[in-house]
């Protein structure tokens, strides 16, 4: 009977065992994310939770709102279009809520008309008037949202491989993320989540940037780093789930979009396609630009192509002439 019952508790002996080493290497590997990207901006409490941002250049000028894709962080912006960009411009990178050292309360935060709201907030405490929005994957489905919502407090949008429609299904490198159980979401990112992405994390970059090359410091320029703690994996697996749940209703109301903008693809991007999230968007006013040969990573592969880009919209946009420095 002894017997018996150390066969039957050693399977959830060894769950256990391994669950308890996934924690601990869990721990160890949020330090050292922490350590190699901390804090470099400044926190404004919002509803719901907090913003994490950066400020660059002359406030007096036309404000750039930039607002990173899934998985991502501020750094994505500041790794080279932030300095750009503030030499002409007032410039805002932001964490999305629940990214980064930004912070959200609940999953139903997650929804993409809840993280236009948080931003909207965050750039009503600003005093932010006008800006234009730059808005790179899953924050170009937020950008479209608040222009839905906030229409005439916007001049523009310049949004990089954006997330325009729903999807059918998750793409590949982003399916460990579709987890629709929140103690599950938890568990696995307080224990398995961190270990696995460390050791997974130069074939899932290679996806990510097809058919360009990861940069040698995405780590820590790009704040890659801050993907090893578990709050990113259970924000990424929130965002994942919510994007599918209300993009389809979004994307029934674009009829309704005004605001001027344009986006800007990569023609061999691997995530979003720009025949399916780019050119339909044309009938709703928003004018798409492919780069051949490039992938989804554009703000850091090519910050030339996008630094044009976004100055080429910025230009374009209605915001009266009084602010346009």
């Amino acid at each position: 009977m002894s017997t018996m019952f150390l066969l039957i508790g050693l399977p959830f002996a060894l769950i256990g065992a391994a669950l308890a080493l996934g924690w601990l290497q869990t721990r160890r590997l949020t330090r050292m994310g922490a350590e190699l990207v901390p804090q470099m901006g400044q926190i404004q409490p919002v509803d719901g939770g907090t913003i994490h941002y950066v400020e660059a250049g002359d406030p007096a000028k036309q404000t750039l709102v930039m607002i990173h894709g899934l998985s991502g962080q501020l750094q994505h912006f500041t790794y080279a279009l932030v300095d750009r960009l503030a030499q002409d411009h007032h410039v805002i990178a932001l964490d999305r809520p629940g990214c980064g050292y930004s912070t959200r309360e609940s999953a139903a935060l997650a929804a993409l008309p809840e993280q236009a709201r948080m931003i909207g907030a965050f750039l009503d405490a600003k005093g932010v008037e006008y800006p234009v929005l730059i808005g790179h994957s899953l924050g170009g489905a937020i950008a479209l949202a608040m222009a839905l919502e906030r229409p005439r407090k916007l001049a523009g949008l310049a949004l990089l491989c954006p997330l325009t429609h729903h999807m059918g299904s998750t793409p590949p490198v982003f399916r460990p993320l579709e987890l629709r159980t929140a103690w599950l979401r938890r568990l696995i990112g307080h224990t398995l989540a961190v270990p696995m992405a460390k050791w997974t994390a130069e074939k899932m970059l290679e996806q990510v940037f097809a058919p360009e090359t990861c940069p040698e410091d995405f780590l820590d320029r790009a704040g890659g780093a801050l993907g090893l703690k578990p709050q990113a994996f259970i924000t990424a697996s929130e965002d994942v789930v919510a994007a599918d749940a209300t993009i389809e209703a979004q994307s029934r109301c674009y009829p309704k979009l005004d605001v001027p903008g344009a986006i800007l693809f990569g023609a061999k991007d691997p995530i979003l396609l720009p025949t399916q999230h780019g050119v339909p968007m044309k009938k709703y006013g928003l004018r798409c630009e492919v780069l051949p040969g490039r992938g989804h990573m554009l703000p850091i592969t090519a910050p030339d192509e996008c630094e044009e880009f976004i100055r080429g919209v910025s230009i374009s946009t209605r915001v009266p002439a009084t602010l346009r420095g």
